[in-house]
């Protein structure tokens, strides 16, 4: 790779971060071109030279974002030697720090109603992220057909847990639904989860 082209990589991974950051902050409507670019040390002529549109930008963001987030957690629930894997993601996703660091953490509780809104090419962008978690957890939580449904309540469960814990963050109102949703999440898996070495 010439050094023109590495350059352009590293200004094209910078601006995705940044636009990562705000997405996670102030979603899309709220983060601007100029804001983005700002954030990745860019000038916002130079935009152009790697997207096509601020639509495009966040198209590919959310993709990135979700699927970056989904990969570091299931490496590390593949790695965790004290639980299965499927209970780490369902433990690591309903803790308090996930919670509490919206900023690096799961994109869905900030952009979910507003990709609702908007619809596609944001709306397609994330159900193509949402089937890759399904079909990871359906491996997680056993054989059969079955196991996508059981996938598909547990996501839910956990967005949603942590979507409400989040909105009322400080209260003790955020722990419990935190506390809940692992118990009833763990009280489903009871039984089904695949061990590590099925993967």
């Amino acid at each position: 790779m010439s050094q023109k082209a590495e350059q352009k990589q590293k200004s094209h991974e910078a601006i995705l971060e940044s636009a990562a950051t705000l997405l996670r902050e102030r979603g899309i409507r709220g983060s601007s071109v100029m804001d983005v670019m700002k954030g990745a040390g860019l000038t916002v002529g130079g935009f152009y030279g790697h997207f096509e549109s601020k639509e495009q930008l966040f198209t590919e963001t959310i993709r990135s974002t979700a699927r970056a987030m989904w990969r570091a957690m299931l490496q590390r629930a593949m790695n965790d030697p004290a639980r299965t894997p499927m209970m780490s993601v369902l433990e690591r996703y309903l803790s308090r720090k996930h919670r509490d660091n919206p900023e690096v953490g799961c994109p869905l509780p900030s952009i979910a109603s507003e990709v609702a809104r908007e619809g596609d090419p944001y709306r397609g962008a994330l159900e193509s992220e949402l089937n890759g978690f399904i079909q990871d957890l359906s491996g997680m939580v056993g054989q059969g057909e079955r196991a996508r449904e059981k996938a598909l309540a547990l996501l839910a469960l956990m967005y949603g847990a942590l979507t409400l814990s989040r909105a009322v963050r400080g209260t003790r109102l955020s722990d419990e639904f935190l506390e809940a949703a692992r118990k009833f999440g763990a009280q489903a898996l009871e039984g089904s989860s695949a061990p590590p070495e099925s993967r």
